[in-house]
Parts: C-alpha cells; structure tokens; sequence
C-alpha cells in the first residue's frame, strides 16, 4: 500500500503543478504552444486544447492526491485508481501531442511518466 499511495502523490504534484502552472501562465503557455504546433495537425485548436489538457491535468492530480489520503487513511482504492487511469490519459495525450509536433525527445521524457502510471495501475492489481 506504501508504494500505492507514493506513486499517487507523486503523480497529484506533477500534474497539479502543470495544471496551475497552465492556469497562471495560461497566455505564456498558448503563445509557445500555438508555435510548436504551427506545423501539426492541432495548429488551429491549440487553444480548446490547452484548456482540454489543463482540466484533465487538475483533475487527474486531483484525484491522485485525494485518492491517496483515502487509501492512506482507510484503504479504499477506488478514487486513486481513478485519479491513475486519468494520469495515464493525459501522458498519452501529452504524447500524442508531442509526436505530432515532431518534438521527439520530448515525447521521450513522457515514456517515463506513462510508465509510472502503469506502474501504478499494476500495484493494485497484484
């Protein structure tokens, strides 16, 4: 249950700080975005979908970090395994976005954080 519960803290500060980060910065975010996109199928929606990928990061840290007090606390899985499955949809989205822009090395860097939340899918399955 230790590592349960690490692995879903983890994951809530990476994407509540991405998500806030998007929130304060969101101006800074779409002006870089809408450039790295330029040349990508997404290049005339990037804005839909940095709000889209800015409420699935909130919600997923969300619910990794409420998910991990209650298994912490009572030993329910239900809501981290939730708050995991929706950190594995957003990485992929991430992904995909990446590769799409032909930002390979950045991709890349997300193959690890998939891994995390399979990983974690895994631990409550065992």
């Amino acid at each position: 249950m230790i590592s349960q519960v690490l692995v879903c803290a983890f994951l809530s500060v990476l994407f509540l700080q991405s998500g806030i980060d998007k929130v304060a910065d969101r101006k800074g975010n779409l002006e870089w975005l809408t450039g790295h996109f330029a040349n990508s199928p997404f290049k005339n929606v990037v804005g839909l979908l940095l709000t889209q990928i800015t409420i699935q990061e909130i919600a997923a840290g969300i619910l990794c970090a409420v998910g991990a007090g209650v298994l912490a606390f009572t030993g329910a899985k239900l809501v981290a395994i939730f708050g995991l499955i929706l950190a594995s949809a957003s990485v992929l989205c991430l992904f995909i976005g990446q590769r799409l822009a032909k930002d390979y090395e950045g991709a890349a860097v997300l193959v690890n954080y998939f891994v995390l939340t399979i990983l974690g899918l895994y631990l409550f399955a065992i």
